[in-house]
């Protein structure tokens, strides 16, 4: 069993090459504001999905916050053309939409778009950072087939990673002990940040 990631100061985020996707000048002033608080130093910002996807072809990133209600492309389409037509670097990179409505339609088309977790607006740092670690911690194989390339949609609802207190009455609760070890190094951060594919 992975050991529990309790707090923010187990992870460095410093060297995470993050892009963020909204049309709305202020809230990518916000979301870069927590993240900046969450130590991480290399924020590209795109406002639009078509300035992403140009950003997306120059760079690679470790991380995608993208809205999901923008003018033109949305965050959906972006991210299934991230799965699909971006370069090969940056295909499996994390993917987390944000969204002002998060009905189980919505938080599907996330889903099946190919993104790794949808956060529901107003977002708090705390609802956020958890996703982050989420994603890092990230143990579903990517699987890649005719109608979709992302995470593996078929897991059982076995509730949030230990230490982190879910949202649905139905997440599994479970007995933590106190972390142990030492903290992972900056290469194995990395690492959990890209996910291996697996091709069907």
């Amino acid at each position: 069993m992975r050991e529990p990631l309790l707090a923010a100061a187990r992870l460095n985020l410093e060297k995470v090459e993050t892009l963020l996707v909204d049309d709305s000048v202020a809230s990518l002033n916000l979301l870069a504001q927590v993240l900046l608080g969450f130590g991480v130093k290399s924020i590209a910002r795109a406002d639009s999905a078509r300035a992403a996807q140009g950003l997306l072809k120059e760079r690679t990133f470790d991380l995608v916050i993208s809205a999901t209600n923008m003018a033109g492309v949305d965050g959906y389409e972006l991210t299934r053309w991230l799965r699909r037509g971006a370069l090969e670097a940056n295909r499996y990179v994390p993917v987390i939409l944000v969204s002002g409505h998060t009905p189980p339609s919505q938080v599907f088309k996330a889903r099946d778009a190919g993104a790794n977790f949808t956060v529901a607006k107003p977002i708090t740092p705390r609802v956020l950072l958890e996703r982050i670690l989420w994603a890092a911690r990230e143990d579903r194989q990517f699987i890649e087939c005719d109608t979709y390339l992302g995470p593996d949609r078929r897991f059982k609802n076995e509730g949030p990673p230990p230490g982190i207190e879910g949202r649905r009455r139905d997440d599994l609760k479970g007995e933590l002990g106190q972390p142990s070890g030492v903290n992972l190094s900056q290469d194995q951060i990395n690492d959990m940040m890209k996910p291996a594919k697996v091709k069907l």
